[in-house]
């Protein structure tokens, strides 16, 4: 099957020019995909999906992606965490696919694979990092303001794989990045390494953000500890009129997220997550260097 070409582990793995390369690219795949005339980039690439969790916007939308540029998605039910070798397993897989598409529970695991696999290597998940959504959301940044340079992004967040890509993102782009959570939760060893990421307890740094993100509450926080960061209108009554507010899928009404806050005006996720398609589509193409 084909020779690799280029994995996706980490968004901070890219040059700042193949990241916007990946940006721009999926404004073209929008359209293309609101004019259904896709561009059939995969014809003749079969890709493997490699999921065992229930999730299921971006795998999705890898799936739907895949077919539409014209590729075969088949999804194989194994597991990276099985008595059989990582090496072995990505040697089996070379024999009859072209690409592979997959979660895992670290990314170390993910690099493993992506050193033993010929394939490029896309990553749909793992615990640390998400680079698609970030990706995706950053693509409908893009569309939405015509520009993604200098923008804050309001992290409100505990260390989770969405903060760990919008950290990767504020290493390579021209991007501002700040988590805003309680100390208990901040990601300080990323902050005093990472250029333009920053982190803070202050809620009020989310008023002059360009986009608000958040990500569930932390598995191990009483509700009572975090009820202060909780998104609500009122907060983002607060922020300017051109900012956007795209919480992380699932919300979590009540926890994260309140009801009020889901419908108020900044609130853009379902149309930013249309962005999470075409961002990966763009991503596809980029890993095989067609287009």
């Amino acid at each position: 099957m084909s020779e690799k070409i280029r994995d996706l582990l980490a968004i901070s793995d890219l040059c700042a020019s193949d990241a916007m390369a990946i940006i721009q690219r999926a404004q073209d795949m929008a359209a293309f995909w609101r004019e259904r005339r896709m561009v059939q980039s995969l014809a003749g690439r079969r890709i493997v999906l490699v999921v065992n969790d229930s999730g299921w916007r971006n795998t999705t939308a890898f799936d739907l992606g895949i077919q539409a540029m014209g590729g075969i998605c088949i999804h194989a039910p194994l597991r990276w965490d099985t008595r059989e070798d990582l090496p072995d397993l990505a040697a089996y897989l070379d024999n009859w696919f072209d690409g592979i598409v997959t979660r895992a529970p670290d990314l170390a695991v993910m690099r493993s694979l992506a050193h033993s696999a010929r394939a490029p290597v896309i990553n749909a998940r793992t615990r640390q990092n998400h680079p698609c959504e970030t990706l995706g959301d950053l693509a409908f940044q893009l569309h939405r303001h015509g520009r993604i340079e200098g923008i804050k992004v309001g992290v409100v967040a505990p260390k989770s794989n969405i903060l760990g890509s919008w950290i990767e993102a504020a290493a390579v782009l021209p991007i501002n990045v700040v988590q805003v959570h309680p100390d208990k939760w901040l990601d300080r060893d990323a902050a005093a390494s990472t250029p333009r990421f920053r982190a803070s307890a202050d809620m009020y740094e989310l008023a002059d953000a360009d986009l608000v993100v958040t990500d569930c509450w932390a598995a191990d926080a009483e509700p009572e500890a975090l009820l202060d960061y909780q998104v609500t209108s009122t907060v983002l009554d607060r922020l300017h009129p051109e900012a956007d507010f795209v919480p992380c899928p699932p919300v979590s009404r009540g926890k994260e997220v309140s009801a009020d806050a889901m419908t108020h005006r900044a609130c853009r996720v379902i149309e930013a997550k249309a962005f999470l398609l075409h961002a990966q589509n763009a991503v596809l193409e980029w890993a095989f260097d067609v287009s």
